[in-house]
């Protein structure tokens, strides 16, 4: 560079994020176990099949089955 000449403020193409799988690996592994966990509860326990006796369950999540157009009745 010569003297005098003005550096931009915002390079023109700025750095990418890197982030290592390792570091994501168990909150992912964590989350997608814990969504595949919902989904059941609100999909099909105490409809097709129930791994809970009763109908406590059912009822708290009958709101949730209807607003996802799950079939419950």
């Amino acid at each position: 560079m010569t003297e005098g000449s003005v550096t931009p403020a915002v390079p023109a193409f700025p750095e990418s994020i890197r982030i290592p799988v390792r570091e994501i690996a168990t909150w992912g592994t964590f989350i997608g176990v814990l969504a595949v966990l919902v989904l059941y509860f609100i999909s099909a326990e105490q409809g097709a099949t129930a791994m809970f006796s009763g109908e406590m369950v059912h009822e708290f999540v009958h709101d949730g089955r209807h607003l996802l157009a799950f079939p419950c009745h």
